[in-house]
């Protein structure tokens, strides 16, 4: 039997109407017609498609490490200055005292006692000698460890004296203190800890607080 083209022989008895009308229609029937676009390759529209940010690495923090005999205390916490320390309240004076006590502890771990003077007055007399003894104790490649200083008791009435001083009582404990030099020999013998009770003066001056002395009850 011979084969026939269903869309030719289709196609030659049709009108030329029909066929004009249909034209279109046969031609894609017949060849299959050009074939549908299929968009982009999915490698082209990731290639399209914007890149991910990435996600930053976070920096790790420096880690505190307290003196010992191979070296000085790293990445001492520098004390920061509550907002309530800034204000002529009790609760102020109680910050302030708290905030002292940290400066005279970081200046004992670095030798650094610039913070501690900041918020002294040059007539406190103890206080001078404290911080000329800090400073000697860090010359030359030295350094102290231990020495830590805590306040469990300090309490105000928060009335001013006739000298215009508020008085804070507390009670200072502070652990022994070892003497370093280079290579990591004593240079003097370590001293005791320690357990006073001890009154410190301060006044409000010009916005600030500032501590006029500080000395051991008797």
């Amino acid at each position: 039997m011979t084969s026939h083209n269903s869309c030719t022989s289709g196609g030659m008895r049709a009108g030329a109407i029909a066929f004009i009308l249909l034209g279109s229609l046969v031609l894609a029937g017949c060849s299959g017609g050009a074939p549908a676009d299929p968009g982009p390759s999915s490698s082209a529209a990731e290639s399209m498609s914007p890149s991910a940010t990435p996600t930053p690495t976070p920096t790790p923090s420096a880690v505190y490490k307290p003196a010992d005999a191979s070296g000085p205390a790293q990445n001492v916490p520098v004390p920061v200055l509550p907002e309530v320390a800034k204000t002529e309240t009790k609760e102020g004076l109680e910050a302030f005292t708290h905030y002292w006590f940290e400066q005279l502890n970081y200046a004992y771990q670095t030798g650094d006692v610039a913070g501690l003077d900041a918020v002294t007055s040059p007539n406190c007399d103890y206080c001078s000698k404290l911080t000329a003894s800090l400073t000697t104790n860090y010359q030359g490649g030295r350094w102290l460890a231990g020495g830590k200083i805590t306040t469990p008791v300090s309490t105000t009435s928060f009335e001013r004296s006739s000298d215009g001083n508020f008085q804070v009582i507390l009670q200072v404990l502070q652990s022994p203190v070892i003497y370093y030099e280079t290579g990591g020999k004593e240079f003097r013998t370590a001293s005791d800890g320690s357990n006073t009770g001890n009154v410190l003066l301060a006044n409000f001056v010009n916005g600030a607080w500032r501590v006029n002395d500080l000395h051991p009850i008797r």
